[in-house]
């Protein structure tokens, strides 16, 4: 089973949350709560999987709670577009996906799935916008970090592929995908798919 904690101020989301993943056979909803206090103190008890965080919550933020929890929890942040400007410190923060509230009911179980399995999130309605944003040509970095094998990697990444689609796309093994990975997260210093999509986008890895 995967446990999930959800933190919103909004009572109507953290009911509509909670009924979409309760009928899931696979995932249960170990609590709800309206703050970031109480996020972390609810996480410290239940040791849930997968924590589904609001940005905007009375007395500590979803970025404060998300540094706080991803070391244990995978954490997927629910935001809305006119956010963006949060995103980076998200990521940086440790989130592992995003999510917009009026997700509906299947991108929701596929967020919560995809975390819990230690992958991302990268859905083109949600994540690639809000990784383009911040894919500004001043801002690129070194291509020349990885080897152009990585790269292709990355790219993959960021189109939202999941290892084994990877695998298959770019004829490698799961295993030798995994350690291109390994290998790409250490050398940009990032902690999970998030972070190497948001890199192939600054990087301009997307678009070439």
């Amino acid at each position: 089973m995967i446990s999930v904690l959800i933190a919103d101020d909004q009572e109507m989301v953290r009911v509509g949350f909670r009924m979409i993943l309760e009928k899931q056979p696979d995932i249960t909803v170990v609590a709800d709560v309206p703050d970031g206090i109480s996020a972390v103190t609810a996480a410290r008890e239940h040791n849930p999987d997968v924590a589904l965080l609001d940005i905007r919550m009375p007395g500590m933020d979803g970025l404060e709670v998300t540094k706080k929890l991803s070391p244990t929890t995978k954490v997927v942040v629910v935001t809305t577009f006119d956010l963006d400007e949060y995103v980076h410190t998200a990521l940086e923060n440790g989130a592992s996906g995003f999510l917009t509230k009026d997700a509906g009911p299947a991108l929701l179980v596929e967020a919560v799935r995809a975390a819990a399995a230690g992958n991302a999130l990268i859905s083109p309605q949600v994540t690639v916008r809000m990784l383009e944003h911040f894919a500004r040509p001043a801002q690129r970095p070194d291509l020349s970090l990885l080897t152009a094998r990585e790269q292709d990697v990355v790219r993959e990444v960021a189109r939202g592929l999941s290892n084994q689609e990877i695998a298959s796309s770019l004829f490698l093994s799961l295993s030798t995908v995994k350690t291109h990975l390994a290998s790409v997260q250490t050398k940009l210093n990032v902690r999970n798919r998030v972070g190497i999509a948001s890199w192939a986008w600054r990087a301009g890895l997307v678009n070439s």
